[in-house]
């Protein structure tokens, strides 16, 4: 079984590498080694050990629930850095490293958050990876109201968690221990006072305000939208899941409570899928339409991890994978749209067809894979969510099989309008799309569809 510190030391030594290589190949060079890393971390997919964890230290520990979400994130650092490389490019070289830089910090402290065995390190890089966040949104974002998303973003994290340390230390002092490999084993606690119910959401809470659940939800798009194309990739990809990933950790110890407390969070998240899917419909700026439909995706996977069931872990875990790479590969599309017309207004950037055929065919593929079709991993992580909550009370199928036909709605939507349609006058001359660009797309998309001849890779502990 690969061991963490050979992901890990290689990750940090990307750091020398990126300020030490000369200019003209700092791109070539952090773009191989990244994904030299990315390839490595694939043998976490042969599983060999027959209990759960496989452990590199007291510390740091894999099992079949993280490996899938260590995979997406070291993954995800070479098509970061491909996907920004056209317009971070032409700002002075110290910015250029500072931002790679920013971004393997991210990929070192997503790997030490989903491979902690102690919950207090755990808490500790789940907010250490808002820093570099912070710092890229509010520095290389697009607009001026990149400060404000900026503030939104931090507040609500951090308004969030503060509830988890306090919770974390309470039960630090009843149990004694931490360690993820002791807590699975601790006998129930018994639930009777209303300050136990406090505790109760104030360990869910950080992590439903990351996912994010409708309601906490605003700080979302802002990010979104104000965000270099790596800042949206790795928001829509990783930072969401560390949220999901927490609660499935958690929740093992809330259980006598989750099944009466839990009913307004499913009810909420449920709704939000209706809610945030015909705010798809109407919306007018791409990358905002994008983010929104990420918060509908979201609240199927904390219906699915709150019902406490294996079918809904399973989906949950399926559905955090698939939408990872789907979410991220549309982010990629409307950037290129972006990088040629300067505008994501849906109205003043239609026609695409025309003038990129080949971008077409990754817009659409992408487009299927997000409303779910048949046989891509995505439907079957909604599959199994919808089933387990039917199971859970049967009125969800109402609003799961409304969230399902909205979603297959503003996917064609957003296909039709940038694609498709006449071309407005004033975006005939683009130039064409670049290898890079298409290299990028298949290395989201592929893996998608692999997953579909094998999809027990990613179902977590359940297989």
């Amino acid at each position: 079984m690969l061991n963490v510190k050979k992901i890990l030391i290689p990750t940090l030594m990307l750091i020398p590498t990126t300020w030490l290589i000369p200019k003209k190949w700092l791109w070539t060079k952090t773009t191989s080694q990244s994904l030299i890393i990315a390839l490595i971390s694939l043998l976490w997919l042969k599983w060999d050990s027959e209990i759960g964890w496989s452990s590199s230290n007291i510390y740091l520990a894999t099992d079949p629930l993280s490996t899938p979400l260590l995979i997406l994130t070291c993954w995800l650092l070479p098509l970061m850095i491909l996907a920004s490389q056209n317009h971070i490019s032409p700002e002075p070289i110290n910015r250029q490293r500072s931002y790679i830089t920013l971004l393997i910090l991210l990929q070192f402290f997503l790997i030490l958050a989903f491979s902690a065995t102690e919950m207090i390190m755990f808490y500790i890089m789940f907010e250490a990876t808002l820093i570099p966040t912070l710092i890229i949104i509010t520095r290389w974002g697009n607009q001026t109201e990149r400060l404000n998303a900026g503030t939104y973003f931090l507040f609500y994290t951090l308004t969030g968690s503060l509830p988890l340390l306090v919770a974390l230390l309470l039960l630090q002092k009843d149990l004694g221990s931490l360690s993820m490999l002791t807590m699975q084993f601790t006998k129930p606690m018994t639930f009777i006072s209303w300050s136990d119910k406090i505790w109760w959401a104030g360990c869910l809470l950080a992590f439903l305000v990351k996912m994010p659940l409708y309601g906490i939800h605003l700080w979302l798009p802002k990010a979104h939208v104000e965000a270099p194309i790596a800042g949206s990739m790795v928001l829509a990809a990783v930072l969401l899941k560390l949220g999901g990933y927490g609660m499935m950790r958690i929740t093992s110890l809330l259980d006598p409570l989750t099944k009466e407390l839990s009913y307004p969070f499913i009810v909420m998240a449920l709704w939000g899928i209706i809610m945030t899917g015909s705010i798809c419909l109407r919306q007018t700026d791409l990358k905002s339409l994008i983010a929104y439909s990420s918060v509908s995706h979201m609240g199927l996977v904390v219906a699915g991890i709150l019902t406490q069931t294996p079918w809904g872990f399973t989906g949950a875990i399926i559905l955090m994978i698939a939408h990872g790479l789907v979410s991220s590969a549309l982010f990629c599309l409307a950037n290129t749209n972006y990088e040629r017309t300067h505008n994501r207004t849906l109205l003043l950037t239609r026609g695409m067809q025309i003038i990129l055929p080949l971008m077409t065919t990754w817009w659409f593929m992408a487009n299927l894979a997000n409303l779910a079709l048949p046989p891509i991993p995505n439907l079957m992580g909604e599959l199994f969510i919808i089933v387990s909550t039917f199971n859970w009370s049967y009125w969800t199928i109402l609003l799961t099989g409304l969230g399902t036909l909205i979603t297959a709605s503003y996917s064609l939507y957003m296909f039709l309008m940038t694609q498709r349609g006449p071309t407005p006058t004033h975006i005939i001359t683009l130039y064409p799309s670049h290898s890079r660009e298409h290299l990028l797309m298949a290395l989201h998309l592929l893996p998608i569809l692999m997953l579909m001849s094998k999809p027990e890779l990613v179902w977590g502990w359940c297989y």
